[in-house]
């Protein structure tokens, strides 16, 4: 059966091409376009698609109050299509903490080149789309995330030797946010990899750094690692743990894509096994492709000790289940689970100051 698509959109060339690239994939069709929300809200009621593409910013009613509302009456998959603005990155962030599943960035109409990778891209979002747990949300607020039940690490500022490296992909936005929200303000350095294009992951770490105890920035490279700190891979590049003397430091560059992803979980996940070995504890989120699987495993081989999440808090069990699979993870946890598992094992293993 084919995955029933609605496309919403106030440009008519955007509709078109959308159209095109749905209509040309063998196991998707399109069941309606609309130019805006009331016009989208009748369709959802004729077509009962199986996934929505939506414009962040439309005219007759703001995009974030039309998915609320929907996420709230009728919860279903939406895809957000964003401009490459500030403005539609923000938005874009707002969506996805209400409950939309993932975003793709609009088409380039007139570059031809590249349209292929293009298509393949937002069917990929679709297939994962169709398929994810979608729960209704509210826009997170600072200080909505507690830590006192959670484990008391040991004298964790002495220490700039433990790690926590963190890949994600579909749904990872805001379980990335869940768990970094649950973060004490001296858990150790976070290094975090997050499927998304430029000029997004400045958005999404500044949200983050409103919201959270640890200071979350997007990393940009030769910068040391600090306890109650966490970096996150910049859109246009692959983010590295590299060592300067006692230091662990941040290193991005722009090579090839791996796993056709530029960041990769997986580049990021076998820097720390070559640089941080047993200091290292990796944790896979939620994600399709199976990104970070091979990588964990080199983790596990140098000692490190990893997590992943669980199928049911996934929004897409794709990249926990390929790094189980393989045999790369030592304990698997509900999202909400997942932050005291891991502050539980570095409390209970040798958060100690480094031997200088």
């Amino acid at each position: 059966m084919k995955i029933k698509v609605l496309i919403v959109d106030d440009s008519a060339l955007i509709r078109s091409v959308m159209t095109e690239i749905i209509s040309s994939q063998p196991d998707m069709e399109v069941v309606g376009v609309a130019p805006d929300p009331l016009v989208a809200r009748e369709l959802i009621k004729q077509t009962n698609p199986d996934v929505l593409t939506l414009d962040v910013e439309m005219p007759k009613m703001d995009g974030l109050d039309f998915l609320e509302k929907l996420m709230r009456l009728r919860p279903m998959p939406v895809v957000m299509v964003s401009s490459l603005t500030e403005r539609g990155s923000e938005i874009t962030m707002r969506a996805l903490e209400l409950g939309a599943v993932d975003f793709v960035t609009k088409p380039k109409i007139s570059i031809q080149t590249g349209m292929r990778e293009y298509t393949e891209l937002i069917a990929d979002k679709i297939r994962a789309a169709s398929k994810a747990r979608i729960r209704a949300r509210t826009l997170p607020q600072p200080g909505d995330a507690a830590a006192g039940q959670l484990p008391q690490l040991r004298n964790p500022l002495t220490s700039s030797e433990k790690l926590i490296i963190i890949g994600a992909s579909t749904g990872g936005t805001e379980a990335i946010r869940e768990f970094l929200m649950q973060m004490p303000s001296d858990c150790p350095g976070i290094l975090i990899t997050q499927h998304m294009p430029e000029g997004f992951t400045r958005s999404f770490a500044k949200r983050l750094d409103t919201l959270c105890k640890i200071s979350v920035s997007e990393a940009a490279g030769n910068e040391r690692v600090l306890p109650g700190h966490a970096y996150i891979a910049p859109g246009h590049s692959h983010l590295t743990l590299t060592r300067s003397g006692a230091n662990y430091m941040t290193k991005i560059d722009q090579g090839e894509p791996v796993n056709r992803h530029r960041p990769s979980v997986d580049v990021l996940f076998r820097s720390a096994a070559q640089c941080a070995g047993k200091n290292a504890v990796g944790v896979i989120l939620t994600g399709m492709g199976k990104d970070g699987a091979l990588g964990m495993l080199e983790m596990k081989t140098a000692g490190a000790y990893n997590f992943a999440q669980d199928e049911a808090s996934c929004v897409v069990f794709g990249m926990p289940r390929e790094a189980i699979a393989v045999g790369a993870t030592h304990e698997v946890g509900a999202l909400q689970a997942l932050p005291g598992m891991v502050l539980g094992y570095l409390a209970a293993h040798g958060m100690r100051a480094l031997r200088v």
